[in-house]
């Protein structure tokens, strides 16, 4: 019997859940949010057929802050009656029949990565479930994203439709380009359509950097910029060599 490990974005799917809550000061929102992620996690389950499972939360201060000291800062705190009561949602997790692992210090992203990459080349199957686009250059025939709000598995035609490059020149994209949403810098004056552009003439920044055809301002920008874009491929690149303290077998789904 072939295995399959699902992993869960939980606060991904926590607060994608928590924000259509009509009421959000009232406990009955915590509440509600719990029942409605033991249902999505029991579909999930299901869906995937999968044999192991984990939520998976943030550590507190991951290396980014102390690497980058403005990223996520413009980012709005959890609300406070969620952030208070997360042990109620934990449990929801581990009702549904599934362990949740909060690092001490390390982001979800990049203990998930790690557990993808590990658990896929021990031929194990692998689905993401996340909406989080920083996954998207972890997609192999063997790790699968899936987007439980949209109900889709997301393929390597989406990517380009959507990016307008391809799925390994996403983190390059993104360092030139820039990140608002996690306060990622890129390249001053480089906004997304150039570094688009500049991606599907050049392939790589490495090609950009020594492309004759740079218009003059654009060199200025990119050969100024070099550092800044250093900075920022770190951030948006998920690490895979997160040392972890389980097994495959400590994730076998129990239900």
């Amino acid at each position: 019997m072939s295995k399959t490990l699902v992993l869960i974005d939980a606060l991904n799917l926590v607060r994608r859940i928590f924000a259509i809550e009509p009421n959000q000061e009232d406990i009955s929102a915590v509440n509600n949010t719990a029942q409605r992620v033991s249902s999505a996690v029991n579909k999930l389950l299901n869906l995937t057929s999968a044999t192991h499972a984990i939520a998976v939360f943030d550590g507190d201060g991951s290396w980014r802050y102390h690497y980058y000291h403005k990223y996520k800062v413009t980012r709005k705190p959890m609300p406070e009656i969620l952030s208070s009561n997360m042990e109620t949602i934990e449990k929801a997790f581990e009702q549904a029949g599934i362990p949740v692992y909060r690092p001490d210090h390390d982001e979800a992203d990049d203990i998930i990565a790690t557990l993808a990459t590990k658990a896929a080349a021990a031929n194990v199957n692998v689905v993401i479930a996340s909406t989080d686009k920083g996954f998207l250059p972890h997609l192999t025939p063997s790790i699968r994203i899936y987007d439980y709000f949209k109900k889709t598995w997301i393929d390597a035609q989406q990517i380009r439709d959507k990016f307008k490059v391809e799925k390994h020149q996403l983190t390059e994209l993104w360092a030139m380009a820039g990140d608002k949403t996690n306060d990622v810098p890129g390249i001053a004056g480089i906004g997304l359509k150039t570094a688009q552009r500049l991606l599907n003439q050049c392939s790589d920044f490495e090609n950009i950097l020594a492309y004759e055809s740079l218009k003059p301002a654009e060199k200025q920008k990119i050969h100024s910029g070099v550092d800044d874009f250093i900075t920022s491929k770190n951030l948006v690149s998920l690490r895979t060599d997160i040392h972890l303290g389980f097994n495959l077998q400590d994730l076998r789904v129990t239900r």
